[in-house]
């Protein structure tokens, strides 16, 4: 039995006799063996995962484009592109992420390219009531590149993020810190811790469509620099049991954020 939007749709059309669902996978609680599993998977009669019936570790790996314009009213015009990878580990509630990337980019004056910043990090998710969750995550941000201004130590972040299901909408915000530790460069570039909080809506739009839509600000990194605001636009499509796609577009909405970014990722879940 796959997740559905009609399995949504029910819950709410059933709720005057008492019909809860709240992990959402098409079992009423009462009869659910397996409580609290993800929304993507897939379950049995039972409510357990078909792949938990002979493991309970799954994977999925992810390939990325990037694009990204920026306009900054100190630099020129450039153009950034990038590739990416991402390999997820899940246990239950428990994740684990790893990712890098390759850029590059071009101005009038210069181009850049190699390995941008590598990401290490675990989450785990709490259902703290029946339509409510908690994720708690925290992660290393590993410097895998060259660079001139002393930004190659690594970081630390970690978040708290929220999310409320109302019916086939999705309510969601988090709140993420990092700690900078790269070195000052006198007169020339002073670091700092950086906070950033978003909230947002996202839909069940069909059975296989997720849309969604936040507004992010994030503290630079830069003394100095503006806060960094932007519009995202999110959608995740389910092809089939095991591939899925997404497509995600950023605004800035302040002159320290890039213009316009775009992302395409194709990802294999098993």
């Amino acid at each position: 039995m796959k997740k559905t939007i009609g399995s949504l749709l029910a819950l709410s059309a059933t709720s005057l006799f008492a019909y809860t669902d709240a992990d959402l996978d098409g079992v009423e609680d009462k009869y659910d063996k397996c409580p609290n599993t993800q929304f993507y998977e897939l379950v049995d009669l039972k409510g357990c995962s078909i792949q938990t019936l002979s493991a309970q570790h799954h994977f999925d790996i992810i390939m990325g484009a990037h694009y990204s314009e920026a306009d900054y009213d100190a630099l020129e015009k450039t153009d950034t592109y990038s590739g990416s990878v991402q390999v997820d580990y899940y246990y239950k509630n428990f994740a684990i992420q790893a990712s890098t990337s390759y850029y590059s980019a071009n101005s009038n004056t210069y181009n850049d390219n190699g390995l941008d910043n590598s990401y290490l990090g675990a989450s785990y998710t709490f259902a703290l009531q029946e339509n409510l969750s908690m994720s708690i995550g925290a992660g290393l941000i590993i410097p895998t590149y060259d660079s001139s201004l002393k930004n190659n130590n690594t970081d630390f972040t970690g978040t708290l993020n929220f999310s409320y299901m109302l019916d086939t909408i999705n309510l969601f915000g988090g709140y993420g810190y990092t700690l900078i530790n790269d070195d000052d460069i006198p007169n020339t570039v002073i670091y700092q811790n950086s906070s950033s909080y978003s909230f947002g809506v996202g839909v069940y739009a069909t059975e296989k469509l997720y849309l969604s839509g936040a507004y992010n600000s994030s503290k630079s990194i830069y003394a100095g620099v503006k806060s960094i605001d932007t519009a995202n636009l999110y959608g995740y499509y389910s092809l089939n049991e095991n591939w899925f796609t997404t497509l995600g577009y950023v605004y800035g909405l302040s002159q320290s954020a890039s213009d316009n970014a775009l992302s395409l990722k194709v990802g294999y879940y098993f």
